[in-house]
C-alpha cells in the first residue's frame, strides 16, 4: 500500500471555490478509485488543500490516474488552474503499526504533524513509536502514520483526529503527564537510541464536505 499526499496552495479567499469544483469533479473521479481524505488548513500554513489517495502500488497509481484523465469526459482533473499557485505530490508508505484509513467520522479537527529526521534515523523512530503507541491509542485514535518514499526524504507524517481543539490540548497534556507520550520519552525509559530530528511542523485541518473521512 502507498499513499499519495497532494498539497495545493491556492490564492487567498479561493479555497471554498476550489473545493466546490473538486467535489463536483470527484463524483466522476471516484468511479476509478476513492481518496482517503481531503482537508483544508485552518491553523498553520493558510490556503492549503491536502488530499490523500491510497493505491496498491506506483503502477496502480499511474494506471488509475491515466484512466481517470482519459475516461472522465473532461471532468477530471477539475478546472482550478486560475486558483492554484503551487502543487506538491509525495508518496508515503505505512509502518506495520499504521492503522488503515477508512471512511467515517473522527474529527472534525485533524492535526497533521510532519517531522524530518536526520538520515538513517527512521528505524529508531519506528521502534520508539511501536513501543509507545499501544498505550497512546487507549486515550484517543490515530488517523494515520507514514514515512516518505518519494518527494521530501526522511519525513515522518502523523495525523491525529480530535473533536475540538480543547480536546487536543487536554489529551496532549494528559498523555505527557502520564509519561506515555511522546514516543521519545517512552524510548528513553526503555533505553532505546535517541531519534535525531532536524525539523518539525504541524497544521490543523478541516475536512471538505465530500471527504470520505470527516
Amino acid at each position: 500500500m502507498i499513499y499519495e499526499i497532494r498539497t495545493y496552495d491556492v490564492k487567498p479567499g479561493t479555497h471554498a471555490e476550489v473545493l466546490k469544483r473538486m467535489g463536483e469533479a470527484y463524483e466522476t473521479r471516484k468511479q476509478f478509485s476513492q481518496m482517503a481524505a481531503i482537508w483544508h488548513t485552518e491553523i498553520g500554513p493558510l490556503n492549503q488543500i491536502v488530499h490523500i489517495w491510497p493505491y496498491k502500488d506506483i503502477e496502480e497509481r499511474n494506471r488509475i490516474r491515466d484512466r481517470a484523465n482519459k475516461e472522465s469526459g473532461g471532468k477530471w482533473p477539475p478546472d482550478t488552474t486560475d486558483f492554484v499557485t503551487r502543487q506538491r505530490s509525495e508518496i508515503f508508505l505505512p509502518f506495520p503499526f499504521t492503522p488503515e484509513m477508512k471512511p467515517g467520522s473522527q474529527g472534525p479537527f485533524f492535526e497533521m504533524r510532519v517531522y524530518t529526521t536526520a538520515p538513517r534515523q527512521m528505524p529508531n523512530l519506528a521502534r520508539a513509536w511501536e513501543l509507545a503507541l499501544p498505550a497512546r491509542l487507549k486515550i484517543s485514535p490515530l488517523t494515520t502514520v507514514l514515512h516518505s518514499e518519494l518527494g521530501g526524504l526522511n519525513q515522518f507524517l502523523q495525523v491525529w483526529p480530535y473533536r475540538s481543539l480543547d480536546e487536543r490540548t487536554r489529551i496532549r497534556r494528559e498523555t505527557q503527564q502520564a509519561g506515555i507520550w511522546p514516543p521519545s520519552a517512552v524510548a528513553k525509559k526503555a533505553g532505546l537510541p535517541d531519534v535525531q530530528l532536524v525539523q518539525q511542523e504541524n497544521k490543523i485541518l478541516i475536512p471538505a464536505p465530500f471527504s470520505p473521512l470527516q
